[in-house]
């Protein structure tokens, strides 16, 4: 799961580890690996992640080769927005499959994200969709010609992914469809989750694609069958009280 640090580099080195950190991006991790080994027999190394360790399947990668080179390792877990999503008041028991929206492109645009949340609702299940983050991309051309330029980092917004996720909708009509997700299918938008300035809106699937959520990092969730004290606890988030009146887009336990 890609993510990024809510504090400066600075910050974290002199406040609290008061060592020098080397910041592994992902290109290090996944092509580097070793050199984070290098040395890790003879002195301890420490591998810090924003969330859980587990995560992403880069950082079980970095185990397997561990044990292969009798290198004892030491998990300490920690908070990811794989369980911090509860904060909105949705029970963590009742999420189905996470899935991941990506940014669209003139000539790319999967849809395959949208069967997922639909299967997810048909069984009465929320659905926690991760939003892109594009950091250290290349364009195909710096990448073709070898050179090691980046795109300026990008953070997919809960607007950006309620409008593709609008659009799908739009198209699956056009092919006939009548979609399980609508304009009035209760969501909620959540910023920078565990932060102290944690944003949390709750709302029509179209509400979303408007509110205000500021700074990144944004994740979506799309509801399913809602328990009585969970619409209670979204309420308290509402961007319009009158989302939740209408009892054509919500269904409760």
């Amino acid at each position: 799961i890609n993510s990024v640090f809510c504090v400066g580099k600075e910050v974290t080195e002199e406040e609290f580890y008061g060592k020098e950190l080397i910041l592994a991006d992902r290109e290090m991790v996944e092509q580097d690996a070793d050199s984070l080994l290098k040395e890790a027999d003879v002195c301890d190394v420490a591998f810090l992640v924003v969330g859980d360790p587990f995560g992403a399947t880069t950082h079980s990668d970095l185990v397997l080769r561990a044990v292969k080179l009798g290198i004892p390792y030491k998990v300490i877990h920690n908070a990811s927005i794989m369980n911090a999503v509860g904060c909105c008041g949705l029970q963590l028991y009742n999420f189905g499959e996470t899935v991941s929206i990506v940014f669209w492109t003139d000539t790319w645009k999967p849809e395959s994200f949208f069967d997922k949340i639909e299967k997810n609702r048909r069984n009465g299940m929320h659905t926690l969709c991760l939003l892109d983050i594009k950091v250290k991309e290349q364009s195909l051309e710096n990448l073709m010609k070898g050179r090691k330029i980046y795109d300026p980092p990008r953070y997919m917004s809960v607007n950006q992914a309620a409008e593709q996720l609008l659009a799908v909708i739009q198209n699956r009509r056009l092919q006939g469809e009548k979609p399980e997700i609508t304009e009035n299918t209760i969501c909620v938008g959540l910023a920078r989750v565990g932060a102290l300035d944690e944003k949390i809106a709750s709302g029509t699937l179209q509400q979303m694609s408007t509110v205000e959520l500021g700074a990144p990092l944004h994740s979506l969730i799309v509801t399913g069958t809602m328990h009585p004290l969970e619409l209670e606890m979204l309420k308290l988030f509402s961007v319009d009280s009158s989302s939740f009146e209408n009892n054509a887009c919500q269904r409760t336990a």
